[in-house]
Formats: structure tokens, C-alpha cells, sequence
């Protein structure tokens, strides 16, 4: 019988994040360590694997660890050899799409449940924030919960398609619930997002709905609710985009920042 790996996880903040030492990613994943990750992975929504200079195929193996990868967006760079990873690049300031708080592709029917992201080359800066939506939920008024029950967010591509250049008549779309519940943990998050993406509720006018997205927009996003993760070449980072929205920081102006990047398929949000 193959020993489980000894993982050490340690706590980056006391809102969300863990890191995780003793293990080797380029080398298959027994399924008594892969156990430890993923109860550590529900545990704290974003682990972190200093070190690791993982390799596109392994990066793929890994990923099929937690589900099915999606293929890329054609529309994207991706790595030929492996279809399911997507480049990051540097983009220009003006029109990146990930400076504003967000989870990935709401716009879609079924938002990808994981994201993996593996550095290859790291500028000075670049950072990347994440916060715990669970938390953002549980902070708020049992008022506050019960007037968001069984509300509905219509989410639009529009950052997305601005980057891309696409028409606005053709930009993805999609209503999902405000509160959606983890279906592994069975914990309510806030789903939200900036006000290009997550437009209006459903039902509302945008005069009705606006002030009461801002606010939970900026709820969620309090400094003692993030981890900002600054980034070395070969560190790979995994979070839960059921539970968690995410900042690119874009501070690094023309140097090169590439990132090889999976989104697991998810599940509709309930």
C-alpha cells in the first residue's frame, strides 16, 4: 500500500486561505492525500502550493483530480498541446476584465466550480485577492438574510466581451440565485459581483436593485475578509469559485505575467 503523503496546511489569514507543504504536484496524487486536500480545500476555499513549477500535463492530471476540465474558450490563448489550459497574459490596463471583483463566467448556465492557476513567469506585483462569500453571508443581519431569500441575480459578460472585443448583442448572460448554497458543505454564500456583471435582480429595476448590490459588493470585500497572495514562479493556486470572488491587481504595467490556468466543470447554482 503507497504511504499518503504528510501535508502540512497552514492558515494564511483567519477569513480564508491555507498553504500546503509536503507535497509534490508533478507526481500523482494518492487517494488518501488527495482526502486531506480536499477536506482542506472545503475547509478554507483557496489553497496555496509554493514551489511547485508544475508542468502542463501534470497541471492537467492534478486538475482531473477534482472534476472534468473545461476547454478553453477559443477565443483565448491556450497551451496547444493541452487544450484545457488557458494562458494568462499580460492585458492592457483599460480593458483587463479581472480588476474588479468577481467570480468566474456567473454569465454562463453553469459557472466552472474550481480554477488552478500555475505561474510560469511573475512580474514585481501582480498580485491576486481572494474573499470568503460564505463569511460575507454569515456576516450579515438574520433581517438582511431572510430580505435576500429566494432573490435572483442577472449576471452579463460585459467585461468579458469588452476585452474580446465582442458585440454587445451577442455577450453571454445568465440568472442564478444571490444566495447560492455550496453542494459540498451545504453553506449559503453571497453571490455577487461588480455592477458590469451582476447588472440588476430579477424582477427589479436597476434603481431598486443597485443600492442593495453595491452594498453587498462592498460587504463582502472588507480587509479582514481577503487574502492577497503575491506571487513567485512555481506556486500554484486553487480556489473554490462556488464560494470565493477574486481581484487581479494590475500594478505591473507592460512587464510579462504568464499564468497557466484549468476552471473545473461545476454545477448549476442553487
Amino acid at each position: 500500500m503507497t504511504k499518503p503523503k504528510v501535508l502540512k496546511v497552514t492558515p494564511l489569514t483567519g477569513s480564508i486561505g491555507a498553504s500546503v507543504e509536503g507535497i509534490d504536484l508533478n507526481k500523482p496524487v494518492d487517494d488518501a492525500t488527495f482526502a486531506a486536500l480536499h477536506d482542506a480545500f472545503l475547509t478554507h476555499c483557496v489553497l496555496v502550493y509554493r514551489g511547485q513549477q508544475l508542468q502542463p500535463a501534470a497541471q492537467v492530471e492534478f486538475a482531473r483530480c477534482w472534476g472534468t476540465p473545461l476547454n478553453t474558450n477559443p477565443l483565448l490563448k491556450h497551451i496547444e498541446s493541452h487544450p484545457e489550459i488557458v494562458q494568462v497574459t499580460k492585458i492592457p490596463k483599460a480593458t483587463a476584465s479581472t480588476e474588479a471583483w468577481h467570480y468566474d463566467s456567473p454569465y454562463t448556465p453553469v459557472p466552472p466550480k474550481i480554477s488552478i492557476l500555475s505561474a510560469v513567469t511573475v512580474p514585481h506585483g501582480g498580485d491576486t485577492m481572494w474573499c470568503n462569500q460564505c463569511l460575507s453571508y454569515d456576516r450579515l443581519s438574520p433581517t438582511m438574510k431572510g430580505a435576500l431569500e429566494g432573490l435572483r441575480v442577472k449576471f452579463v459578460g460585459l467585461r468579458l466581451g469588452r476585452m474580446l472585443g465582442a458585440d454587445a448583442a451577442s455577450l453571454p448572460s445568465a440568472v442564478h440565485p444571490l444566495v447560492r448554497t455550496h453542494p459540498e458543505t451545504g453553506r449559503k454564500a453571497l453571490y455577487v459581483g461588480h455592477r458590469e456583471t451582476a447588472q440588476r435582480i430579477d424582477g427589479m429595476t436597476d434603481e431598486e436593485s443597485r443600492p442593495l448590490l453595491d452594498f453587498l459588493y462592498q460587504h463582502s470585500t472588507s480587509p479582514d475578509n481577503i487574502y492577497r497572495h503575491m506571487w513567485q514562479p512555481g506556486d500554484v493556486v486553487m480556489w473554490d469559485n462556488r464560494c470565493t470572488m477574486h481581484y487581479a491587481v494590475h500594478d505591473y504595467g507592460e512587464a510579462e505575467r504568464v499564468l497557466n490556468r484549468i476552471t473545473i466543470e461545476g454545477e448549476m447554482p442553487q
